[in-house]
């Protein structure tokens, strides 16, 4: 997406919540015959039919029992996903919390009938009603994974995993003896500014930070102070799942922060890599599978949406992703994520989680996420 675009979205986005209420649009009261067809916004590697390695195939099943072909379009950031729905031509979107509200305020998606949705009752019980998909007692999908972004970290560079971020904000020499400069990556999107943000919230407790995605004046100017000081630093800012994955193994890259898709993709290709979550805590998503408001296959959508709630099919895709499902009992169901699949992607770690929401400004007590998107964009760009 431009930055233009990215700048007039956000800034739409902060005039929506400040000014519209939240209209529910009309739920379906049954499921009928399946449409033949079904259009799916995803992140990379969530909806897998075998191509990338025949074990992981959680779609070919689903056609055949349903009749409904799905067709996939990947996206590599939340304003990418917000940017496609807004114009529209798609069934389902896997949303981050950093997308959702917006979708929800923008009217992009539609509340769901849950009766409608057998396998609803599998759900997780710490995902049921998040804020990041209920508003208004209405809920808008499914939840589908959920996980922390990980310190990915070269295992040849760091003999014991670190135990700050400092690695990626503060300029020093790691422990190979050479600098940091030019080997660390940061995420390119403006929710990263949370990530600063939680990193201050435990280095500097003066300034008071409670909530990452909730930023005073006083607050904000010390959190992009920091990532400012880290643009020095930055080899490349992240987006592309693959791009970071070749950065790691062409271009010397250290330590980032990533997700368990790209250090399970690099483990297969027997790199030299681990992940931590390093003491300040870290930032994190959990997706949600949201019907578009104009869905043209909402039958087909529903089929998906039970589909996607079953135990095996949960632990296959986070086997495949590197992250936790939205259903506890695929902990023990999948033999691709294994019996200590769950506790190793960090199962017990959802307290410690800070996950992404859209910033408001509450009132003007907080600085709103159309701030956050054009200073981000400045302080990628060097300014």
């Amino acid at each position: 997406m431009s930055v233009l675009k990215t700048t007039i979205l956000s800034a739409v986005v902060t005039s929506l919540f400040g000014s519209c209420g939240i209209q529910a649009a009309e739920m379906l009261k049954t499921v009928g015959a399946g449409e033949g067809q079904l259009d799916i916004v995803a992140w990379p590697g969530y909806i897998e039919r075998g191509e990338s390695d025949k074990a992981y195939d959680w779609v070919t099943g689903f056609e055949q029992e349903t009749g409904c072909k799905v067709s996939v379009k990947t996206a590599a950031t939340s304003d990418e996903m917000v940017s496609l729905m807004s114009k529209g031509g798609y069934d389902l979107v896997t949303a981050s919390g950093d997308a959702s509200l917006r979708l929800i305020v923008g009217k992009r998606v539609q509340p769901i009938n849950t009766a409608l949705i057998p396998n609803w009752k599998n759900l997780d019980p710490r995902l049921v009603n998040g804020p990041w998909y209920v508003v208004n007692k209405q809920t808008y999908g499914t939840p589908y994974q959920w996980g922390p972004n990980v310190l990915l970290y070269n295992t040849n560079v760091f003999k014991t995993p670190p135990v700050s971020w400092d690695v990626v904000f503060k300029e020093q020499n790691l422990p190979d003896g050479k600098s940091n400069k030019g080997r660390v990556q940061a995420y390119d999107g403006p929710i990263y500014i949370a990530d600063a943000a939680l990193y201050l919230k435990s280095t500097k407790p003066e300034l008071g930070i409670k909530n990452p995605y909730e930023l005073t004046e006083a607050q904000y100017k010390a959190v992009l102070d920091v990532l400012r000081e880290q643009h020095a630093l930055i080899h490349r800012y992240w987006h592309d799942a693959t791009v970071q994955m070749s950065d790691v193994k062409n271009e010397g890259v250290a330590a980032s922060s990533s997700w368990g898709y790209m250090v399970n993709g690099l483990q297969t290709d027997k790199q030299p890599v681990a992940s931590t979550i390093p003491k300040e805590g870290a930032t994190g998503w959990a997706d949600t599978t949201m019907l578009h408001a104009d869905a043209k296959h909402p039958n087909c959508a529903y089929k998906w949406m039970d589909w996607s709630l079953q135990p095996k099919v949960q632990g296959d895709v986070a086997a495949w992703f590197g992250s936790l499902p939205a259903v506890p009992a695929a902990c023990k169901a999948s033999e691709l994520l294994g019996a200590e699949g769950c506790n190793t992607n960090g199962f017990d770690q959802f307290d410690k989680i800070a996950f992404w929401t859209t910033p408001q400004a509450e009132g003007g007590k907080f600085v709103p996420y159309s701030r956050w998107t054009q200073d981000y964009i400045a302080i990628m760009g060097g300014r």
